[in-house]
């Protein structure tokens, strides 16, 4: 029977999201539909707003839930998650915050199509879908868990329904919108959890935490160390390679600013675990069988999933579990808005624009991605409905992006010249067929290779195959980039088998994806000659040269004339960039 108080509860907290969301979307510039304005919301993002946003890039539903889950199910020292995203926050601040900030890229992708080319970036972009929609789905899964106790409503009703209202206000305001919810919903989330503890704490059927019958710290056996180190580094360093991390990361007023939310941010995500933390040990210490609770007893892993649901049901009094639960709930439904529209970003950019439509219109971009949102909201809600433990599915999110996507951004953010397309191409294709052999008990795919230590009983690899992976993948990278590189400059292969056109048989029309190409703009391109070498001979104007920056390999050049650069020194500083026409003795011809 759907308890009414329940339902209320519930509608109270969802118009709240709703309301903050469409009141933020219209805080978009009026008549502005750019792709920076929707996808980046006009990197205008404030201090206050930053820190919250940033801290909800991992502070959700899976995560709240999640974390309940470990601690009641395997103990503390199994709940790894908001210490290695917390960490994966400071080591994204230290080495990739800043550096992809100031380069003014739109998407996470924008670096590896900037060095690999728009079609290794669409391969690139399948992990890093399926990331975001794994993401969405576990938030999602959640929440159908939370509202499927609260007010006995069906699983997949609820998820379906929580589903369209946050794509609702995603399209309707994009990160303006995702931001302010997420405000809200951290709010939600500490206000909530804390004020359902105490009376939870002190209910008659909870034992005492520190009883020696009550273990909810756990043990890690010695076997089992390399398996704890592995999904530690998965989501230490898995955690970095995400757009919805580098989503607030780009949208920050200045890289110094992007830094310090990230370090904020992972202080953040170890505060917020505290109330779960304590949710799931106050589970742990409770007789079950004693409370209003009618399920099956010991708890199944269908129960043990809905943990922090069913303490704030059958452990709190009625009215501090309708607002505990509403704003849970809430908070659950206004996080999954992000990954739904950061996938969409990257399809809608790197995809879409960079690989079939290159001159589209600035509001075909915008109308591609609101559809893209309305598919990857469908894709997320299946994969919700569809896999079972929410902890395994917010794990499992992490493993392809892990072994695939962070190897790559490592390298083209801070190595670029030391890898190129081949390698990036045998690096995935070698990452995707050995995470593929250890197998992924998650979605029913068996270990095709037993590596040292497996564990026939629990059928699962303790050895740390996830990070062998990422190792191999990085290895790869390196190796073939080199050897492609060395083969072709050599003259051992000619020119013609060059077939990526990324080492010598280069084309002369490459458009670096981090040079915006402004409506009804014709850049600059050279035929021949000194002021050919110029501009780098038929080739569009890269960011030094927008940002007021000469390259210094044309300094040096002997073949340019001093007053070449004093030219070009003087087109950039007065115009911000070369454009065509900037300076009178500059022409071009395209």
């Amino acid at each position: 029977m759907i308890n009414v108080a329940g339902v209320i509860s519930i509608i109270i907290f969802y118009v709240l999201i709703l309301g903050v969301g469409i009141w933020a979307g219209r805080k978009k510039e009026a008549g502005n539909d750019s792709e920076e304005e929707v996808m980046l919301a006009g990197r205008n993002i404030g201090l206050f707003v930053g820190i919250f946003t940033m801290t909800a890039t991992w502070v959700g539903g899976g995560y709240i839930n999640g974390t309940a889950e470990i601690i009641y199910t395997t103990g503390l020292v199994w709940c790894q998650a908001p210490f290695g995203y917390a960490l994966s926050l400071v080591f994204g601040g230290i080495f990739f915050a800043n550096k992809m900030r100031q380069q003014g890229y739109i998407t996470m992708l924008d670096p590896l199509q900037d060095s690999f080319g728009e079609r290794m970036g669409g391969l690139l972009f399948l992990p890093a879908l399926c990331g975001e929609v794994f993401w969405a789905a576990g938030i999602l899964a959640a929440l159908g868990a939370t509202l499927s106790v609260i007010i006995d409503m069906d699983h997949r009703t609820s998820v379906i329904f929580s589903a369209c209202i946050a794509v609702f206000y995603t399209l309707f305001g994009g990160l303006y919108s995702v931001a302010y919810t997420d405000v809200i919903q951290l709010f939600c989330i500490f206000i909530g959890l804390w004020m359902c503890i105490p009376f939870a704490w002190t209910n008659e059927h909870v034992a005492s935490l520190s009883d020696m019958d009550v273990d909810w710290i756990g043990e890690i056996k010695r076997e089992e160390y390399f398996y704890y180190v592995d999904y530690g580094l998965l989501l230490i360093f898995g955690g970095i390679p995400w757009q919805v991390y580098f989503q607030r990361v780009l949208s920050s007023k200045s890289a110094g600013r992007a830094q310090l939310l990230s370090y904020v941010a992972a202080f953040g995500c170890i505060l917020m675990a505290i109330p779960p933390v304590l949710i799931g040990a106050i589970a742990k210490g409770t007789a079950w069988n004693e409370t209003g609770y009618k399920g099956p007893y010991p708890l199944t892993t269908d129960e043990s999933s809905m943990i922090l649901p069913m303490v704030l049901q059958y452990l709190t009094p009625d009215f501090v579990s309708f607002f505990g639960l509403g704003a849970v709930s809430a908070a659950v439904m206004s996080s999954a808005d992000s990954s739904v529209l950061s996938a969409s970003s990257m399809f809608a950019r790197n995809v879409y624009k960079l690989i079939f439509r290159q001159k589209a219109s600035e509001m075909e971009i915008i109308w591609v991605m609101r559809v893209s949102i309305l598919i990857v909201g469908v894709l997320a809600t299946i994969m919700a409905l569809t896999i079972p433990s929410i902890y395994g599915l917010w794990s499992m999110c992490s493993d392809l992006v892990y072994v695939i996507l962070f190897p790559q951004l490592l390298m083209v953010v801070h190595f670029k010249n030391y890898c190129n397309t081949y390698g990036s191409l045998a690096a995935y294709l070698i990452a995707f067929f050995v995470r593929l052999l250890g197998g992924e008990p998650q979605m029913g795919l068996d270990a095709f290779v037993h590596f040292p230590g497996w564990d026939e009983e629990n059928q699962r690899q303790l050895f740390p195959f996830r990070t062998l992976a990422m190792v191999i993948s990085l290895i790869t990278l390196i190796a073939v980039s080199w050897w492609t590189k060395w083969v072709f400059e050599t003259g051992r292969l000619a020119p013609g088998y060059d077939f990526f056109r990324c080492v010598v048989n280069i084309p002369e029309d490459v458009q670096r994806v981090g040079d915006p190409v402004e409506e009804g703009e014709q850049m600059s391109m050279m035929t021949s000659g000194a002021m050919g070498k110029l501009y780098g001979a038929a080739t569009m104007v890269g960011k030094d040269e927008r940002n007021g920056r000469i390259n210094p390999a044309l300094e040096a050049d002997d073949d340019v004339l001093p007053a070449d650069i004093e030219k070009l020194r003087g087109s950039v500083s007065s115009g911000g960039g070369i454009r065509s026409g900037t300076h009178p003795d500059i022409q071009t011809t395209l």
